[in-house]
């Protein structure tokens, strides 16, 4: 039998890459929870040394809510996305890949900044992570607004536009974080507290 080849300019629908995408997203969630079920409680005899032990885990704890969320804000980034993106070619596909490198990476880079938070490269860890799955998100849209006739068929150029400025918030905030952790370490993803008013900012900011 021979095989179709499909002429590199040509685009696909979306489905399968959406369902692939929400697939590695479910598993990074589902994999953040491993530190706190790997980790050992040690002896405990009684109510108040099990309730001690749990305090132990506060940045187990902190880490995971973290994480969890961030992942939680960037799959409703993806989601949103493909709310307008009707069609993908290859380069957008292997922009979606570079992103979810980074996904899969997060409960590995979560485990790092918890274990080794005493560390630079350990507290650089998660915020770099983020960062670099934010930056890919973006750089992604970016992607299809350069080819909006195609991909964002039923969106106005100047909507296409000022919807990449809002999007743009994530990823300054998520720079000002990595600049942060080596000095207040988990701390520093309370800057994410500021998305929304950033993206109201700049989104409006070209009308």
């Amino acid at each position: 039998m021979i095989r179709q080849r499909q002429h590199p300019a040509a685009t696909q629908r979306t489905t399968r890459l959406e369902a692939f995408t929400d697939g590695v997203f479910a598993i990074a969630a589902t994999l953040l929870v491993l530190d706190l079920t790997t980790h050992s409680l040690g002896k405990v005899d009684s109510d108040t040394q099990m309730w001690n032990a749990l305090g132990g885990m506060y940045e187990l704890f902190i880490n995971f809510a973290i994480s969890f969320a961030l992942l939680c804000l960037l799959w409703i980034v993806h989601v949103r996305q493909f709310e307008h993106i009707a069609r993908v070619d290859s380069m957008m596909l292997w922009l979606n890949n570079a992103r979810l490198l980074f996904i899969v990476l997060v409960p590995f880079a979560t485990g790092l900044m918890t274990e080794y938070e005493d560390y630079y490269a350990g507290r650089l860890a998660m915020p770099v992570t983020f960062f670099l799955a934010i930056l890919f998100s973006w750089v992604q849209w970016q992607w299809a607004v350069g080819h909006r006739e195609i991909m964002l068929p039923d969106m106005s150029a100047a909507d296409a536009a000022a919807y990449g400025r809002g999007s743009l918030s994530a990823l300054l905030i998520s720079g000002m974080v990595v600049i942060l952790s080596p000095w207040i370490g988990s701390a520093a993803f309370l800057l994410f507290l500021l998305d929304g008013v950033f993206t109201r900012v700049l989104h409006g900011k070209g009308d």
